[in-house]
């Protein structure tokens, strides 16, 4: 789908007043930022701020706020992070249901390309539009976009737990943090007021960036789940933990040595550190994203929880 970028943002710099307490943080931007309140406007504005987090800025005007994006290697709290492996197959990190991690490329229909034009990907039957579209309808889930289940706007019916799709994954404090990172900042390079920023942040990290919390509600319709996506031994530990709920760590391996750029484990034990033969495991060519949509719609999905709900 295509959008008129450069006439939607034209009131970027303007959007920023004090948001009412009733109104969700989806309905009062999109009147904001599009004028009209409507189920395909809501939908614009989570492709909008998701893609622009994903790979960084792409739309003008903006606030000028620069937005490296989720895929770009960088830099939170002095600490180097790279999160693309997870997420172009380079890791055997996502859970597709067994008891290793698998390589999976979310990242198999346009990369960039198709969200640089305000699209999840270049056509409909990928990883990467899976990916996209479950992280704009479980965003918008969150957000409180009243015009959801409508046409224009479908309904989100993806995984519940955030921490089964991220298991394998092994993600530390400085990686979600630094997705946390990327979300606040193209939601402010939109013109998001500072307080609905820094809210959307404390609720990222209260619900993701501490191992072994309890099970929590972030889908109201999908009950109580395990959802911590901080899990590597240095994550901070949840004041209210239940370890005993939670599987051992373990670090993904390198799936493809020149992809994985140095992350993960170097592929000489499997994911139970038996021996291996091979350090090339299966590269899953299905919708694998219809069950586990991915990091990226884990850290976005809850973004306004406290105005949402």
């Amino acid at each position: 789908m295509q959008f008129k970028t450069l006439a939607l943002l034209a009131a970027v710099g303007t959007a920023v007043a004090q948001r009412p307490s009733n109104t969700s943080i989806c309905d009062y931007y999109t009147t904001a930022l599009l004028k009209e309140n409507n189920s395909t406007n809501q939908y614009t504005l989570l492709t909008l701020v998701v893609n622009t987090a994903v790979i960084g800025n792409y739309t003008k005007p903006n606030v000028g706020i620069r937005v490296p994006g989720i895929l770009a290697a960088g830099m939170y709290n002095d600490t180097a992070v790279n999160l693309l492996p997870y997420f172009d197959g380079g890791l055997a990190s996502t859970n597709d249901g067994g008891d290793a991690g698998v390589a999976v490329n979310f990242l198999d229909d346009g990369g960039a390309v198709p969200l640089m034009n305000n699209m999840p990907a270049n056509g409909t039957n990928s990883n990467q539009y899976t990916l996209l579209t479950h992280l704009y309808e479980y965003f918008g889930v969150l957000l409180g976009c009243s015009m959801m289940n409508t046409t224009g706007f479908p309904g989100y019916g993806g995984d519940s737990s955030q921490y089964q799709v991220h298991k394998f994954m092994a993600l530390d404090q400085y990686q979600v943090g630094y997705f946390i990172q990327q979300v606040g900042l193209s939601a402010a390079s939109f013109g998001v007021a500072t307080e609905d920023v820094t809210a959307v942040g404390m609720a990222l990290t209260k619900l993701f960036n501490y191992k072994c919390a309890p099970p929590t509600t972030v889908v109201p319709y999908q009950g109580d789940q395990l959802q911590a996506i901080c899990i590597a031994d240095t994550c901070p530990l949840s004041p209210n933990d239940t370890c005993s709920k939670y599987a051992p760590v373990i670090e993904p391996f390198a799936a493809n040595a020149t992809l994985a750029m140095g992350e993960g484990r170097n592929g000489s034990s499997n994911a139970t550190g038996s021996p291996t033969t091979s350090s090339t495991p299966p590269m899953v060519t299905k919708n694998a994203a219809a069950q586990n949509f991915g990091s990226v719609a884990a850290v976005l999905g809850a973004a306004a929880l406290a105005f949402a709900l």
